[in-house]
C-alpha cells in the first residue's frame, strides 16, 4: 500500500526514538541570518535538537497564555534563561487559544483537528511540528493522529508546505495571495530545526519553495500569516504587534 503524505516522516520519528545522549542548552545563541531567495527576503534561523533548548510556549497556571516575547522571558527568567529566538507558532482563537494540537512539556492543552475546514488551518494537508527527547519532525495531522509519537513539545497548524519533498498539492506558482508568512521545517535525519519568516509578502507557493530548494528540508510547515512575527536578539530583531497564541523558541543561560 502506497504511503499516506507524512508516514514516512512518521516511521523517520520513530527510528529517532533510541537514547541518545544530548547536552540541550549548550549552545550560546542560534544562528540567524537575513537571505534573498528568487528575488524575496527572508530572516532564516536554524536550531540543532541536540544542544538547543527548542520548546512551544503557550501558558502556565499562573499566568495563563503568555500572549508575547517579552512574557516568555519574564518566566524564563524564574529559570536563569532567556529567550534567544522565538515566533509565532500556529493559529488561535480570537481569545489566543490554539487552533489544533498544543503540547507543552508533555501536557496536552489543546486536542488535535483532522478534519477539513475554512482557512489556512483546514486546508489539508496540515500538520504537527513534534519536539521527542531524540528528534524533531514535522507530521500529516492523519497519520500523526493515527500513531502518534511521544511528544514533550508540539503545535498544529496548516497547511503543510513541503510533504516528502513535494509542495503541497493546492498551491499556485504565481498566486496572488501574499503575505508575510513564517513557517518551520525538519531536516531529514531530525536533528535540525529551520525557523523562516518572509521579510515581503510572499505566496504559498514561493513559501515552501524557500523551504524545499533553498533549505533542503523534506518537510515543512506553515505557522501563520499577516501576524508573523520574529524575536531574534542576536540580529537585533523583535517584532511588535498584537498579542500572539502559541510560540515557538528556544531558550538560552542569561
Amino acid at each position: 500500500m502506497a504511503d499516506r503524505p507524512g508516514r514516512r516522516v512518521l516511521l523517520l520519528l520513530g527510528a529517532l526514538l533510541v537514547p541518545i545522549l544530548f547536552s540541550r542548552g549548550a549552545s550560546a545563541e542560534v544562528s540567524c541570518e537575513r537571505i534573498t531567495f528568487e528575488d524575496a527576503p527572508y530572516t532564516v534561523c536554524r536550531a540543532d535538537v541536540g544542544s538547543d533548548d527548542i520548546r512551544v510556549f503557550y501558558s502556565d497556571a499562573k499566568d495563563g497564555i503568555y500572549g508575547g516575547f517579552s512574557s516568555v522571558d519574564t518566566m524564563l527568567a524564574e529559570e536563569g534563561r532567556t529567550l534567544a529566538l522565538a515566533m509565532n507558532a500556529g493559529m488561535y482563537h480570537g481569545d489566543r487559544r490554539a487552533v489544533g494540537l498544543l503540547i507543552e512539556d508533555g501536557a496536552e492543552k489543546a486536542p488535535i483537528v483532522t478534519s477539513e475546514g475554512p482557512g489556512n488551518f483546514g486546508l489539508l494537508p496540515n500538520g504537527v511540528f513534534c519536539l521527542t527527547e531524540e528528534g524533531a519532525g514535522v507530521i500529516e495531522s492523519r497519520a500523526f493522529a493515527e500513531d502518534p509519537p511521544s511528544c514533550r513539545f508540539a503545535t498544529q497548524s496548516g497547511p503543510m508546505l513541503v510533504i516528502d519533498g513535494a509542495l503541497h498539492p493546492r498551491f499556485i506558482e504565481g498566486g496572488d495571495s501574499r503575505h508575510i508568512r513564517n513557517g518551520v521545517g525538519v531536516s531529514e535525519d531530525g536533528t535540525t530545526v529551520w525557523f523562516a519568516i518572509s521579510d515581503a509578502r510572499v505566496n504559498f507557493h514561493d513559501f515552501g519553495r524557500l523551504f524545499r530548494d533553498r533549505l533542503g528540508v523534506p518537510n515543512a510547515l506553515y505557522l501563520d500569516g499577516k501576524v508573523s512575527r520574529l524575536h531574534a536578539p542576536s540580529i537585533g530583531r523583535s517584532d511588535p504587534g498584537w498579542r500572539l497564541g502559541p510560540m515557538i523558541g528556544v531558550a538560552v543561560p542569561r
